[in-house]
Parts: C-alpha cells; structure tokens; sequence
C-alpha cells in the first residue's frame, strides 16, 4: 500500500505521454510528403521536357516589346466596341438563366434528401453535373460552333451547359445542409412531399440559390469575353480580328473594355449579394 500510494503521486512516464500524432501517423505523413515531393519534380520534368529555355530568357524583351506596340490604347476604336460588348453581356446573362434553370431540378435530384431515388437517380444527377463541370465552356463552344455554326447562340448555349454543373453542386450541396428539424416540423403537420419541399427547403435555400446564380452571371461575364475566339460571338471576336492583324492598339481597347466589365459586373454582383443575404 505504501508504494502505491507513492507512485500515485509520480508524474506519468515519457511512454505515457500524448503525442499530436502516432510514430505511425508521423512516418505515413512524412511518406506522403515525399510522394508528392516526388510528383512534383516528376511533373515539373514532364513539363518542362521540351521547353526552350532562350525564348524564356528572351521572355521580358519581347513583353516590353509588344507592350509599346499596345501603347496608346486606339479610342477612336471604341465605338465598335459597343455592339459586341452588349452581344457578350447577352451571351453571359442568357446562358446563366439557362443553365440555373436546367440546373435547379438536377440539384433537387441530386441532393440525399429531396432525391426519389438514392440508387438510381442521384447517381444520373450526379453524372450530369460531373459533365457538365468537366467541360470548359469554350470547349463547349467549340463543339457547339460546330453544331449549330458560329454566332449568339453557340454562346448562350456553351454558357448555359457550363453553368449546370457549377450550380447544380452548390445548389444540391445547400439543400443536404437544410434543417432537418424545420421539414420534420411541416412533416408533423400531415403535409405531403411537395409541401415539405415548398415550405420546409425551398426557403431555407433561396438565399444561398440567388447568390450561386449571380456568382455565376459574374463569372460567365468573364468566360463570355473569350468565346469570339471559337467563332461564338461577342467581343471575343473583335479580339481575335484585331490580333490576327496585329493592330496591337485595338487590343489594348479591347482589353481594357473587358477589365472594365468585369469590374463594373464584379461591383453589382456584390451589392446585390449584399442586398439579398
């Protein structure tokens, strides 16, 4: 009893210790960053196989060079600007009423807790917005262009079928992150599904589902510049016209017209954020 009551009183044994993490932890951890160290150089070598490092060197002239080209901007080309700039604001608004259109019930039908069917259904949803996320939309544009020829329309669509999956994972994500407790609470009440839907979720997701779809109009104002280069219209166009003839100073026009844009369209997506959350 005595030397019991001694080491009662003794302060723990190094072996007794807590550690952060498990000697085995620490050396998987130490493994991992050694894999990824590893893929990094390996990648890095890849990448960097069939570069020639004098046109890298040469690199900072030839910017000096063709920013003195661009200098000063052409304003007296700006005036031709105005129609394809309001083309590609089209092409931005249209594609993104079109994709969260699309994308609201691929979102419903995705999300665990509004899905008719885990096994089968989710998964299609799922695929869809896969898809969709995993094509560029000027790669939509390009295969688009070749469908349905060059033009708006190319662009609005490319536009539209980009933004499903943006959307539809932000939307379905928002509706699993509902309270559960307000849907038991309409379920108590003898409300069908569709009323649990209307007045328990829908709710509770407008707030998160108006700033999806305006992150999104934002970020399609940006990808919509860019389409003209596919032959989808819009100011991308003009871009593409201007380089091919070397009028460097229209490009410098033309590219200060996008950055103010994109501003002005960053700035009003903001404030409208602000004002709905």
């Amino acid at each position: 009893m005595k030397s019991t009551s001694a080491n009662a009183g003794a302060p723990a044994s190094h072996a007794d210790a807590w550690t952060f993490r498990t000697p085995r932890a620490r050396l998987a951890l130490w493994f991992g960053w050694l894999a990824l160290v590893a893929l990094f150089v390996y990648c890095w070598r890849v990448m960097n196989a069939d570069t020639m490092w004098v046109f890298v060197a040469d690199a900072p002239r030839q910017a000096a060079d063709l920013g003195s080209r661009m200098w000063p901007p052409s304003l007296t080309y700006l005036p031709e600007l105005l129609a394809p700039l309001w083309d590609t604001l089209n092409i931005a608004t249209l594609g993104t009423v079109g994709g969260v259109i699309m994308a609201v019930p691929v979102a419903f039908l995705a999300a665990r807790n509004t899905t008719p069917s885990r096994l089968w259904v989710r998964p299609v949803a799922l695929w869809v917005i896969v898809t969709s996320r995993s094509i560029n939309s000027l790669i939509w544009a390009l295969l688009l262009v070749a469908v349905l020829g060059p033009g708006l329309l190319a662009g609005v669509v490319a536009i539209a079928l980009r933004s499903i999956g943006f959307v539809g994972k932000l939307l379905y994500e928002a509706i699993e992150e509902t309270d559960a407790r307000q849907v038991e609470a309409i379920s108590a009440t003898g409300a069908s599904a569709a009323q649990r839907l209307d007045y328990a979720i829908v709710p509770q997701v407008m707030p998160a589902f108006w700033a999806i779809a305006l992150f999104r109009w934002d970020i399609n104002i940006r990808e919509s510049t860019i389409l003209g280069l596919v032959g989808a219209g819009g100011i991308g166009l003009k871009l593409q016209a201007s380089i091919n003839v070397l009028a460097w100073p229209q490009v410098a026009t033309i590219l200060l017209v996008i950055l103010a844009t994109v501003l002005v369209s960053e700035w009003v997506s903001a404030r409208v954020r602000q004002a709905i959350m």
